[in-house]
C-alpha cells in the first residue's frame, strides 16, 4: 500500500472512449476523498501521446496505474498494452483492463499480453460505481504500486 503522502499525489490515467464512464469513475474518486487525479484518453492515440509525453502532454505526470478499455478508436486497447509492456520506461505501470467485453479470447490475449487484471464493465450505473469503489479500494489503498521511477532492466 503506498503511505498517505504517496497517495497525495497518485495519478491514474483512464483509457476509455466513454465520457460517462471515465465521469463515473471520477466522480466515485471524489466520493471516497480520493486524494489523487484522474487523467483521461479518448483513444489509442492520445493515449500513446500521453503515456510518451508527446506534443500538449510534455509535462504530464507519470501515472502510478492504467485503466484501459479494449474498444476504443485508432489503436486499440491490445495495441496500447503492447506499447506499454515493450517500454522500459512505461512497463512497471499496473494495467487494468477495464472494458464491455466479456469474451474469454479477450481475458486470455489481455493476460498473455501481461495485464495486471481484467474487469468486465456492469451494465448498471450502481454495479458501475461499486467497481470503481472496489477498484480504488484494492488498487490505491491495499495494493503496492511500483515506483514511478520504476525501470525494467534490459534483458540479455
Amino acid at each position: 500500500m503506498k503511505d498517505p503522502g504517496q497517495l497525495a499525489g497518485m495519478e491514474i490515467l483512464m483509457i476509455d472512449d466513454n465520457p460517462a464512464d471515465i465521469e463515473l469513475v471520477r466522480e466515485t474518486f471524489a466520493e471516497e476523498a480520493m486524494p489523487g487525479v484522474l487523467n483521461s484518453a479518448r483513444d489509442g492515440e492520445e493515449a500513446l501521446r500521453y503515456l510518451r509525453r508527446l506534443g500538449p502532454y510534455r509535462n504530464a505526470a507519470r501515472p502510478d496505474l492504467i485503466l484501459l478499455d479494449l474498444n476504443i478508436p485508432g489503436r486499440n486497447g491490445f495495441d496500447i498494452l503492447k506499447e506499454i509492456r515493450i517500454d522500459r520506461e512505461l512497463s512497471c505501470i499496473p494495467v487494468v483492463i477495464l472494458t464491455s467485453s466479456a469474451a474469454q479470447s479477450d481475458v486470455d490475449r489481455s493476460y498473455q499480453l501481461q495485464a495486471n487484471a481484467y474487469v468486465v464493465k456492469p451494465v448498471g450505473l450502481d454495479q458501475f460505481s461499486r467497481l470503481a469503489h472496489s477498484l480504488e479500494t484494492f488498487w490505491l489503498k491495499v495494493a503496492r504500486l511500483p515506483s514511478r521511477g520504476c525501470r525494467v532492466p534490459l534483458q540479455g
